[in-house]
């Protein structure tokens, strides 16, 4: 990967040696964060960004269905490791500077009859997909390993919510507390998404290019972000940084597959044991609140909190009130 300049691990502080023989690179994407491509085994590398003390507890942010690691804004991570943490977030498999998944032959599948056998309880396990949220769970449960973490603050957002529960409940050992951001257990019969929002997964870009691939970014986010605080310019760069990074349209499809594929994850949701705590927005039209109420039922020791006015998406304007709660669900 191209980048301004090289560091060696020497040149960081001697505390990042813990993580063993990782070639950290200034990142080009924050000034308060350093890049590795880490080989997690198994032919799987994941780009991945990390920042803070690592001597402080250690917060790992999984993203959602096709997005990079630029959702956890810049701006949001230095508020966490101002907090008092050492963050990371890194590209999901098939999606960013992370290893791409490519199968020849694979049979395409059909994305709608799938989805309404989950809503139905109908299982797609026989289904030819490329992988399950299992795999994807598995990347997550290798990298902490790879770093050489103790155990760790997991946050993550709609399918990275899913990821993480297939973790805390896999791994116990590796996750100390858990945050879940509007997602789901993908359990049959829970209310499907409002009409405009279920659009998102019908409608498709004018074409591949740049400038139609930002034109869709901006309505996506227009269709599942919180109302009224929508920021169109700052949508629209962050579209063209994602795409001039990587483009990838086969790793969104094989991802929405995954989470397909895998169905129902009550039985790993039941599992989990660490001290979790269930964040949805009010205005979440993809994945209603009744998601997160439910799961908080259902997982023990977990905690509900529904944030008025928040949609599918954490705007700016929420970031003080997130970094506290979640800072402080942590520190219980």
């Amino acid at each position: 990967m191209d980048t301004p300049f090289h560091v060696q691990p020497t040149d960081l502080p001697e505390s990042w040696q813990k993580f063993g023989q990782i070639d950290w690179q200034p990142s080009d994407l924050s000034e308060h964060l350093y890049q590795a491509i880490i080989d997690i085994g198994e032919g799987m590398s994941l780009c991945v960004e990390a920042g803070g003390n690592p001597k402080h507890p250690a917060m790992i942010f999984i993203t959602g269905l096709g997005s990079q690691m630029l959702f956890w804004s810049d701006k949001l991570l230095k508020q966490f490791i101002d907090a008092g943490y050492f963050v990371i977030r890194f590209d999901n498999r098939d999606t960013g500077l992370s290893s791409k998944i490519r199968i020849d032959g694979l049979p395409k599948v059909n994305t709608l009859k799938m989805m309404l056998k989950v809503q139905a309880g109908l299982s797609n396990r026989q289904e030819p997909v490329a992988y399950t949220l299992t795999d994807m769970a598995e990347d997550v449960a290798r990298l902490i390993k790879t770093m050489n973490l103790d155990k760790v603050n997991l946050v993550g957002a709609s399918m990275g919510g899913m990821i993480a529960q297939i973790v805390a409940a896999r791994y116990p050992k590796y996750v100390d507390n858990l945050v879940l951001m509007f997602t789901s257990s993908n359990r049959a019969f829970l209310r499907p998404p409002n009409p405009k929002q279920f659009m998102t997964f019908v409608r498709r870009p004018e074409s591949h290019s740049e400038r139609d691939m930002v034109r869709h970014s901006v309505w996506f986010m227009t269709a599942v972000g919180s109302p009224g605080h929508l920021d169109i310019k700052g949508t629209r760069a962050i579209a063209e940084k994602r795409y001039q990074r990587n483009f990838h349209p086969l790793g969104v499809a094989q991802q929405l597959n995954a989470i397909l594929a895998s169905g129902s994850i009550l039985r790993f949701s039941k599992q989990i044991r660490a001290n979790t705590l269930v964040l949805h927005g009010s205005k979440d039209g993809l994945l209603a609140p009744s998601h997160g109420k439910f799961l908080a039922k259902i997982i023990p020791n977990a905690r509900f909190e529904l944030i008025d006015g928040m949609g599918h998406d954490i705007p700016p304007y929420y970031y003080p009130y997130l970094v506290s709660t979640i800072a402080r669900h942590c520190q219980a």
